[in-house]
């Protein structure tokens, strides 16, 4: 009789792989990713991971204790996850998404997670927005300890919340300002690269505390800046753990770094070898909002600069407490959240064409919906900081105002000049030190890092009136470089010039 009662009691492991099938909801990410997802609820839980609240495996066990299905061993409990696993290989394969993101039923929407453990999200259309829970066929969130908790948003604020947001940061100037406003736009819109805000101004503009209120609009209060990570691992991982990414008191960028943030703001994968295995790798794909806060970061390289938004902050003439500032900032940012989707439905209602001169086109368009809403002038803005950005890179770049003084020498000729990037080194440097070259350390030493170099200072040099072309001919290679008018540079003395170049490095 009790040999077969045993025979005829059901193994653990298929009693927990019942229950879960029942409850959860398994899938993989486009990445190969294992989720666990409750069913009613829009938030997933990787199944190898502790994710921000514990692991798959102990939100399954609680859930079962609780329901007196009794308590099972962890042999069970693993043979049960690990054939739930393997299922999810030919199972729904399913993007998930951390604060931001497309709505996957409906075109032209997207989600706004408020970071609330009943799951209520905020949905934006280009005519309303609402708060309510997403179904599962338009968003799946996925949570880190970087996903703060929103509040709630207030409706019909409009520009009375962004005015709250205004008044206490201090911002220099309209422009800047009306800048911060679009780039909170843009974080909005997961399809916007949008440029990563650079806050400067003098010690006490209080650069660092704007930071922290332009992120936690987005993130909530529980958000902070953090120090720039020191190697490309743990910058991706830092960017991977959350959506924007803000990076305090930066004092030098490495040419490294610098690439790498190129990356963050325009989008790229990474490849790196999958825990626990000899060939496989795994793939993540990253394009996050970045903001950054400094005095100055040194020399800035050319496609850096065509990715930030110069924000100038002034020292404010009435000092507050702490403790008063971000209480009166709490109290506000429902208000401030409010107003910022009252702003965005807004502003994705109006039509606007691409402007084709400017790099980040899209973020250049959200720009011209935002005038066509009010006329703050976002796009002349975003021309005004890119123009500054760019006397920035010429101020820290020898080559390029070389190049610019050559233009306008004598020796120019008619304006446009053809050679080989060896003769154009070679031209340059008697330009530059005369008969008896000797060109400081980190100068082109050859004709194909001046090509390199050249090639990234194109676009600078072009917002200046130079055009640099290549071209290839029987005998080989050329440079093209043109002078399309004749701006005159400031006059510089001699002695000033040798000492811009003896600065490169």
């Amino acid at each position: 009789m009790s040999q077969s009662s045993s025979e005829d009691k059901t193994p653990a492991r298929e009693i927990i792989v019942e229950y879960a099938q029942q409850h959860f909801h398994y899938f993989r990410t486009p990445e190969g990713t294992p989720y666990a997802q409750r069913f009613g609820h829009p938030v997933a839980r990787p199944m190898k991971s502790q994710g921000v609240g514990g692991s798959h495996r102990q939100e399954l066990m609680l859930d079962m204790f609780n329901e007196d299905l009794g308590l099972f061993s962890g042999t069970a409990m693993k043979e049960a996850l690990d054939l739930i696993e393997a299922l999810t290989m030919n199972g729904t394969v399913r993007p998930v998404h951390i604060r931001v993101a497309p709505c996957g039923k409906t075109p032209g929407v997207t989600w706004l997670d408020l970071g609330r453990d009943d799951g209520q999200s905020v949905r934006i259309a280009p005519r309303a927005w609402e708060v309510r829970k997403p179904m599962s066929d338009e968003v799946t969130w996925r949570r880190t300890q970087l996903t703060g908790e929103l509040p709630m948003p207030e409706k019909d604020q409009h520009l009375k919340g962004i005015d709250k947001l205004l008044g206490l940061c201090n911002f220099a100037d309209p422009t800047s300002e009306s800048l911060a406003i679009a780039w909170l736009l843009g974080c909005l819109d997961p399809a916007v690269p949008v440029p990563a805000p650079f806050l400067t101004g003098p010690q006490g503009a209080g650069k660092s505390t704007a930071g922290r209120m332009l992120t936690r609009v987005i993130e909530g209060m529980s958000a902070d800046l953090r120090r720039a990570p020191k190697d490309e691992e743990s910058m991706i991982t830092a960017v991977a753990a959350g959506w924007i990414t803000p990076l305090d008191n930066l004092s030098h960028l490495s040419a490294d770094m610098s690439d790498l943030m190129c990356c963050i703001v325009t989008g790229a994968e990474t490849l790196k070898r999958a825990l626990f295995t000899d060939g496989d790798v795994y793939r993540a794909r990253y394009r996050r909002p970045l903001l950054l806060t400094g005095i100055d970061v040194g020399v800035i390289r050319p496609d850096l600069g065509e990715r930030l938004l110069h924000l100038k902050l002034i020292r404010p003439k009435i000092r507050r407490s702490e403790a008063e500032l971000w209480a009166e900032y709490e109290e506000a940012l429902p208000s401030i959240l409010g107003g910022l989707l009252d702003l965005a439905v807004e502003v994705r209602a109006q039509e606007a064409g691409v402007p084709a001169d400017l790099r980040m086109a899209d973020f250049a368009r959200l720009c011209a919906q935002f005038d066509d809403v009010h006329q703050l002038g976002a796009l002349n803005a975003y021309r005004a900081s890119l123009d500054d950005l760019t006397d920035d890179v010429i101020e820290g770049d020898p080559l390029a105002q070389l190049v610019l003084r050559y233009s306008v020498s004598e020796q120019m000729g008619n304006g446009s000049m053809s050679m080989s990037s060896s003769e154009w080194l070679d031209k340059l440097n008697r330009f530059a030190f005369g008969d008896y070259p000797s060109p400081p350390k980190g100068w082109p030493t050859t004709g194909k890092v001046l090509s390199d170099r050249l090639k990234r200072l194109q676009p600078t040099l072009a917002a200046r009136s130079v055009s640099i072309e290549w071209g290839r001919e029987k005998k080989g290679r050329y440079i093209v470089i043109t002078r399309t008018t004749a701006p005159m540079p400031e006059q510089r003395s001699p002695e000033a010039e040798q000492t811009e170049l003896q600065d490169v490095g």
